[in-house]
């Protein structure tokens, strides 16, 4: 039996997947508008490309469809990104935020929920998107490992940098006391 094409392909692999684009999308854009018109167009980028897809890993597929999309806009909007991307996109995830502390209307659960998010804010681009990919989105670590372009252990080590960091923001906000004293007994 012979792989779908045309529009079989698009409704087997790329409809299924629409729900997993707009979180990713969301997270990557921080706005909803943005979200729907990112996977808009990722959505017509796969549509054009669906006869050369090869039908294995879909998500990941499409998320790197979705993930250079979002890239080519921001480069669009902010030309310094064409010349050192890198640096300036480092620059960028540093850049303060809201200082939480000074919205009067948070409770307990608000409040962890604001800590959480800063601590995965503050990350640089390259370990905020593989904990998205895989700790909040559900990816494998090969499915994340194709969709950004590196090779599974990048993935692993970055998932492993990147969630430590995490833990040490926490750590340092008070989010996160009991943690630091089990990590603290382990290394005795």
């Amino acid at each position: 039996m012979s792989e779908p094409r045309g529009d079989a392909a698009f409704e087997q692999y790329v409809l299924p997947e629409v729900e997993v684009m707009l979180r990713v999308a969301r997270s990557l854009t921080r706005n909803h508008a943005d979200a729907e018109d990112l996977v808009q167009d990722t959505l017509i980028r796969a549509y054009r490309a669906i006869d050369r897809f090869d039908g294995r890993h879909p998500r990941a597929w499409l998320l790197t469809i979705l993930r250079n999309t979002h890239i080519n806009r921001n480069r669009r909007r902010r030309p310094e990104l064409l010349r050192d991307p890198d640096t300036q996109l480092e620059r960028l995830a540093q850049s303060p935020t809201e200082d939480d502390a000074a919205r009067p209307d948070r409770f307990v659960d608000q409040e962890f929920d604001a800590d959480v998010e800063a601590a995965l804010e503050s990350l640089s681009p390259a370990f905020g998107e593989v904990i998205d990919l895989v700790d909040i989105q559900g990816l494998s670590y090969a499915e994340a490992a194709e969709a950004i372009g590196v090779p599974v252990g990048t993935v692993m080590s970055r998932l492993h940098r990147g969630r430590k960091k995490i833990r040490e923001q926490l750590r340092r906000t008070g989010v996160a006391p009991m943690y630091a004293d089990l990590e603290a007994g382990r290394s005795r």
